[in-house]
């Protein structure tokens, strides 16, 4: 039986080449995961990281708001109830998932999860995009649409 050479270098390049492949593909791994190792944290740093704060502003941005208009707090407690509140930021998930940042009579933003209250007298019903829905507890029709507020830097 003759063998043909042509075909018998042509076994050995594409074995050669796949060899080369994975020998390179192995040689990437073990440097990615050499240099993923972390290195161990020291008090110093530690204390480096709990010592910065994350103001209420930064995380409204985060959750794509702007910042919120100024509302002067003397007299709010008379105002509508619509005007009373500021949605900052909101974090929409699935159906009943999700959480909005709002404000109360101009206070700083409070994160507040669907379902829970906003104040003694409304809870979050839902969130959805850039808008809020608030809803009093006593009453499931007395409802309050808050859209989003961007205003530019």
């Amino acid at each position: 039986m003759q063998t043909d050479a042509y075909r018998l270098w042509s076994v050995r390049i594409v074995t050669f080449a796949l060899s080369a492949m994975a020998a390179a593909s192995a040689g990437f791994w073990a440097m990615r995961l050499w240099e993923a190792a972390p290195a161990p944290a020291t008090a110093s740093t530690l204390s480096g990281a709990a010592s910065a704060s994350i103001g209420p502003r930064a995380v409204a941005r985060a959750l794509g708001g702007g910042v919120a208009a100024p509302v002067v707090a003397t007299g709010m407690q008379n105002a509508p109830a619509a005007h009373r509140y500021a949605l900052v930021g909101v974090l929409a998930g699935s159906l009943r998932m999700g959480a909005a940042l709002i404000s109360i009579d101009g206070q700083d933003a409070k994160p507040v999860r669907v379902g829970s209250r906003v104040d003694a007298n409304m809870v979050l019903v839902s969130v959805s995009g850039r808008r809020a829905v608030l809803s009093s507890g006593t009453d499931a029709t007395d409802k309050i649409t808050l859209d989003l507020l961007v205003l530019p830097n």
